[in-house]
């Protein structure tokens, strides 16, 4: 028990190693020569001298590797797990054994993340001295890509994190499976690797996400509240533990933004700021945002109360930031506003936990609000109260500046200033001030892209400015083909991004990226057909591509099938699941295209077009409700598809929401300027309302009026008013004949026969001209509104009229159309029209 606390002491000690070392707690006194090593190496860690832990004298299981046959992973586990398991009369217990794997394994991370995340980047020696470096780089890169997503770029001993997660999970299990206990940070220092793996990838790996949701609800489990903390770190300062646990829920919630999940994000970063004290809310403030302001103008600014956090492991000095004069000439817009003397208390001095979660909100802000000009706004109280405090961590300030670039570059009067950071900001991560272990403290709790992923976004600031010389260097300084050759067609050089890349791919022959992108250029498949060759059928990208190029060719069947391949392999790709969907849907398999338009919409809520098409395929099946569903989540993001609302009218109509059917037809008409309208659907509303009103009739005769059948009645008359209002617009832009035909009936619904008239005389016009007695179908139509109108001039006591047209109609119609039923019900008509009159006309005696 007593070798357990020690070991939890020293766990500690390597947590704050990213947090705040200057609060290392007491360690018990050594007791033998197994712990006094592992002190030892724990020092290195904790001055940011990560290499000298990887030698073969603190780690034989990593280095006694005598040429390991492939696969090397193997290898590693096999030789980790001989050396926790061997057991003499003088070996140290097993918990120290696998403390020892445990420091290892996160020296080797840190290491990779001080290369590739904080800087500055340094050369480390290669892990296996015993292989070729070339082979070893290989293997590396093809672990950390086998989730099924390519590299987002050229980084640097990749086999260091590769190590780390390999040995971070053997520790684990060996733990778990022979003495049942384990260090609760294994956990999270897995979850820091896996994320980290995730930033190096250029699409979300479905494999990864799996395995972060299990070690963050271990995390959760053991660090989730302070109680929990406590409990596990034993006579630790109840402020330094509170920090802890909003250092991982603060870690946890940008897990949990990675990947798109925005409300368990949320909930993480709400339960760090209530361990943190912290109480954010946004106000109004007078003050000036540019250097030649006169009057002060009203300003967004974030009030920031810390009075209820504790002092703990954060309050420690920043990194102050020297206020670059470049920076601030560059634009006349002020980096934070200058407030009034009296409007001067907003933000007090804060602890670098409380800086990181300000900075998480604007993550939140990016995901919950519209992508426009008033999104950067709002976080911009966030960037500027960070700006404001005194100090600030050095990777804090970096993710700071990131933030606010990224918002500046959008505006003309500070584009020049964010290129300007941008560039300051890049240099910054080659400078070696300040020190690695400087760097590396809070790294975790904000969102910061690796070094090659903040080059490249440098690189496409300098295109957006049209510096695309200078954007081409560092894309090809960072093997990014594809933008390479995107710059090279911009400058209208296609031949030369081609000989670029076969001077590559003599250097490399084995990269699937390489040959993906000559694909891209030539349009070849065989270059992609090269791409799985050499990537043992792993590469997403050339299946992706191949995929593309058979849906082209109109061979769905194969492209279905190779979606199906790609998307196995990393299934968190929403435009692959909506890919795979349409060929589907093209190949006739209506099952797979749904439930692939599913996937699509379960990782990409957003997505429109996917929305409609799950309601268009529950169309098909006559499955009216999931279809009415879909199609409200579809117009959410397509309402200026006047298709969609014609569709959603139909589904409305077919599940008995006639009010809805209405609300669409309506949009579907200012959509098509009075164009585009349904004359079926509007009949059979329109019948709907007619056998309402019948059946009301009857209710209120048997039943009295009622509450229910005044509520009905209610609906009717707003039915009956909606379609009134469409049908009178439709008319307005000269409808055809069954419009006024319904419109007719609608006059005739309120009681108003005149118009009723009115309505049907246009009917019957409408039918007139030179083809009506040479076309029996139009002969059928006219003859039915005839009859109508005729009842319509007896109900109004016109007769006559109905009589004088009935001779003229069936006068002409005689000679072609004495066969139809139509012609013999219009004689009918007369006929008895004539004996009433007659009747009418002899007088009584």
């Amino acid at each position: 028990m007593a070798i357990l606390q020690t070991l939890r002491t020293y766990e500690l000690r390597l947590l704050h190693c990213t947090l705040s070392p200057n609060q290392t707690p007491q360690t018990p006194p050594l007791s033998t020569p197994f712990q006094t090593s592992i002190q030892t190496l724990l020092q290195s860690i904790e001055s940011g001298q990560y290499s000298k832990t990887l030698t073969p004298n603190s780690a034989p299981f990593l280095f006694n590797l005598n040429n390991p046959s492939p696969p090397y992973s193997n290898s590693i586990t096999n030789h980790v797990n001989s050396f926790l398991i061997t057991q003499t009369t003088d070996s140290p217990s097993p918990e120290e054994r696998a403390f020892l794997v445990f420091l290892v394994a996160v020296s080797a991370f840190l290491a990779f993340v001080q290369s590739n995340v904080t800087g500055p980047p340094e050369t480390l020696p290669c892990l296996f001295s015993g292989l070729a470096k070339q082979d070893v780089e290989v293997w590396a890169r093809n672990e950390v890509m086998a989730s099924g997503s390519d590299l987002l770029g050229k980084f640097f001993n990749l086999e260091y994190i590769v190590c780390a997660k390999l040995l971070l999970l053997s520790v684990r299990d060996y733990l778990q499976q022979n003495i049942n206990v384990g260090f609760a940070t294994s956990s999270l220092w897995l979850a820091r690797v896996l994320l980290i793996q995730q930033k190096l990838l250029d699409g979300h790996s479905s494999v990864i996400y799996e395995k972060l949701k299990e070690v963050s609800a271990e995390s959760l489990g053991h660090f989730g509240d302070l109680k929990k903390v406590a409990t596990y770190w034993v006579g630790a300062e109840e402020a330094v533990l509170s920090d802890i646990v909003s250092t991982v829920h603060l870690e946890l919630g940008i897990i949990e933004f990675r990947y798109g999940r925005v409300d368990s994000s949320k909930v993480h970063f709400e339960t760090a700021e209530k361990a943190s004290g912290l109480s954010l809310s946004v106000s109004g403030a007078m003050g000036f945002r540019t250097v030649h302001q006169v009057d002060p103008k009203a300003q967004l600014r974030l009030f920031a109360d810390s009075s209820g956090s504790k002092t703990g492991l954060s309050d420690v000095n920043g990194f102050v930031a020297d206020k670059d004069r470049q920076v601030h000439e560059a634009s006349d817009v002020l980096l934070t506003p200058r407030f009034l003397e009296h409007n001067n208390e907003g933000s007090g001095s804060l602890n670098p936990v409380q800086q990181a979660l300000i900075l998480a909100q604007c993550l939140l802000i990016e995901k919950n609000t519209p992508h426009d000009e008033m999104q950067r706004w709002d976080m911009a109280p966030y960037i500027e109260a960070i700006d404001s405090q005194p100090s600030s961590l050095y990777i804090i300030k970096c993710f700071c500046d990131l933030l606010r670039i990224r918002w500046e570059k959008t505006r003309g009067r500070t584009k020049e200033r964010a290129l300007l950071m941008m560039e300051k900001l890049v240099q910054g991560v080659y400078e070696s001030v300040p020190n690695v272990a400087e760097r590396i403290r809070y790294c975790f709790c904000v969102d910061l892209p690796a070094i090659p992923s903040l080059r490249k976004e440098y690189a496409d600031l300098l295109v957006s400015c049209g510096l695309i010389g200078e954007a081409v260097k560092i894309y090809e300084n960072l093997e990014l083909w594809d933008n390479v050759i995107f710059c090279y067609r911009l400058l209208e050089k296609k031949a030369a991004s081609v000989e670029l890349i076969n001077t590559r791919l003599l250097e490399r022959p084995n990269d699937p990226r390489l040959w993906c992108s000559l694909g891209d250029v030539t349009n070849n498949d065989s270059c992609y057909e090269k791409a799985l060759q050499v990537s043992e059928n792993k590469s997403v990208r050339a299946k992706r591509s191949l995929a593309r190029s058979a849906y082209n060719r109109g061979e769905y069947e194969k492209s279905k099938l190779l979606w199906e391949s790609a998307m196995a392999l990393n299934s968190l790709y929403p435009d692959g699941w909506f890919a795979l969907g349409a060929a589907a849907l093209k190949a006739r398999d209506l099952e797979k295209a749904l439930d692939a338009f599913t996937r699509a919409v379960q990782i990409d809520p957003d997505n429109g077009e996917a929305w409609n098409n799950i309601a268009c395929l529950h169309m098909t099946k006559k499955r009216n409700k999931e279809a009415l569903i879909a199609f409200k989540e579809a117009l959410k993001f397509k309402r200026e598809s006047w298709q969609m609302w014609e569709n959603y009218s139909q589904v409305a109509v077919d599940s008995g929401n006639f009010g809805l059917a209405l609300e669409a037809t309506q949009k579907v008409l200012t959509l098509t300027n009075n164009k585009r309208y349904d004359v079926k659907l509007l009949d059979s509303i329109m019948l709907q309302i007619e056998g309402k009103n019948i059946t009301d009739d009857i209710d209120s005769v048997v039943n009295g009026v009622g509450e229910l059948v005044l509520e009905r009645r209610r609906e009717i008359e707003q039915l009956t008013d909606s379609i009134g209002k469409i049908l009178q617009q439709i008319a307005k832009s000269g409808g055809d004949g069954d419009i006024w035909g319904l419109f007719a009936r609608w006059h005739k619904l309120k009681g108003d026969l005149l118009m009723c008239s009115e309505a049907l005389l246009k009917q019957v016009r409408s039918y007139q001209g030179s083809e009506l007695w040479v076309d029996k179908e139009r002969f059928k139509k006219y003859a039915r509104a005839s009859l109508e109108l005729c009842n319509v001039f007896v109900e109004s006591g016109s007769p006559k009229r109905a009589e004088t047209h009935l001779k003229s109609t069936i006068k002409q119609a005689s000679l072609r159309f004495s066969d139809t039923d139509e012609f013999r019900e219009l004689q009918s008509f007369l006929e008895k029209l004539q004996a009433a009159l007659q009747a009418n006309s002899v007088p009584s005696t």
